[in-house]
């Protein structure tokens, strides 16, 4: 897999443990619209796929209450649920080590992109992607195949032969998928070896420095 010149990095679960601020985020805005989440929900199918999709897939809500869902989370996220984060063991180094060996490293997530330009600058960690593609505040740019394709159009010379997605979701595989390119799953996230070997990942990571093995094999 070493000859991947260009390699695409998911955010929550794959950069970050973002899972707290998220977690907060939708609490407050089910609280604000006098909605009670289901005692066996596992949030963790919030991370990944857009959060509008999410509410009226999962919550049951009209187009307009998974909107005003929307804004609401933001209201809290905005403030505080944005740094309500960490970094997973092992990031900087491995962003370090791909970036001394000449490949572009760039960010394709599906968080709007204001927000992720936002948490890459608090851990001082912007400088270490040549692009930050993210998803648009509005509808125009919002599922994973878009944000995809809007990154591999701005990295000169991007092709499915030398470009791979890194992610913890189905989402970052089929939306790889959905643009040529192989996707390498890795398991620390919010994800499960199964949904991402379903949904056709082409290998899976343990931890960054399996990661980086794969990378370089």
């Amino acid at each position: 897999m070493s000859g991947y010149e260009n390699i695409l990095f998911d955010l929550d679960g794959t950069v970050t443990e973002s899972a707290p601020g998220i977690f907060h985020s939708i609490r407050y805005a089910m609280d604000r619209m006098g909605c009670r989440l289901p005692d066996d929900l596992d949030l963790n199918v919030f991370i990944g796929p857009p959060l509008t999709v999410s509410f009226r897939n999962v919550l049951g809500f009209s187009e307009t209450d998974a909107d005003r869902a929307l804004s609401l989370y933001r209201e809290y996220y905005n403030d505080r649920g944005l740094f309500e984060c960490r970094i997973y063991p092992g990031i900087p180094e491995l962003l370090a080590r791909l970036g001394g060996e000449g490949r572009t490293v760039a960010l394709a997530t599906a968080k709007p992109e204001v927000f992720s330009r936002r948490i890459l600058d608090h851990f001082g960690l912007t400088g270490r992607f040549s692009f930050i593609g993210g998803a648009s505040l509005d509808a125009s740019r919002r599922h994973k195949d878009a944000v995809i394709s809007y990154t591999l159009s701005n990295l000169p010379g991007a092709s499915a032969a030398n470009t791979v997605m890194i992610g913890d979701r189905d989402q970052d595989v089929i939306g790889a998928r959905q643009n040529g390119i192989g996707c390498i799953g890795v398991l620390y996230g919010y994800g499960t070896a199964e949904e991402l070997t379903r949904a056709g990942a082409i290998a899976l990571a343990e931890d960054c420095e399996g990661l980086y093995d794969l990378l370089s094999e």
